[in-house]
């Protein structure tokens, strides 16, 4: 009996095992409306992705690869498209959308970059590329 009661405990302490998180990254992802798309990709680990879309045809793409990043897309309105690409560690992008037609990349490729964003209107288009390590911008734009 005791035999059988510690191969079952060690088997259900694999199992246990092999259910915790590889890398501890977290992704959350809220959309209302109709036809909105978000996708991404996550290698390291303590990365984190926030989506969020209300609207028609909105499109959304993270990729994060490194340490500590986060990303956040937040988009109100119809067919607007945001992408971030993380590489490093401890990078933070975020992009907030209202309106229609818009578009924006963030890239980042360092360490400890911030990046962020927020456009109004219709129409508007913005690129923000970061390399090497404690750099920071910002944008704002309305468009007609």
């Amino acid at each position: 009996m005791t035999r059988k009661l510690f191969i079952t405990a060690a088997t259900a302490a694999l199992v246990a095992l092999g259910s915790l998180p590889a890398s501890a990254n977290s992704v959350w992802l809220d959309q209302f409306g109709f036809g909105n798309q978000a996708g991404g990709a996550q290698s390291g680990t303590g990365n984190a992705i926030g989506v969020f879309q209300n609207g028609v045809f909105n499109g959304a793409v993270s990729q994060q690869h490194g340490h500590g990043n986060t990303a956040a897309i937040g988009q109100q309105g119809f067919n607007n498209s945001a992408d971030s690409y993380q590489h490093g560690n401890f990078n933070q992008g975020g992009v907030a959308q209202f309106g229609a037609n818009h578009n924006s990349i963030l890239v980042q490729d360092g360490n400890g970059n911030i990046a962020a964003g927020v456009q109004v209107g219709n129409g508007c288009d913005a690129g923000v590329a970061q390399t090497g390590s404690g750099n920071v911008a910002a944008f704002v734009q309305t468009c007609p």
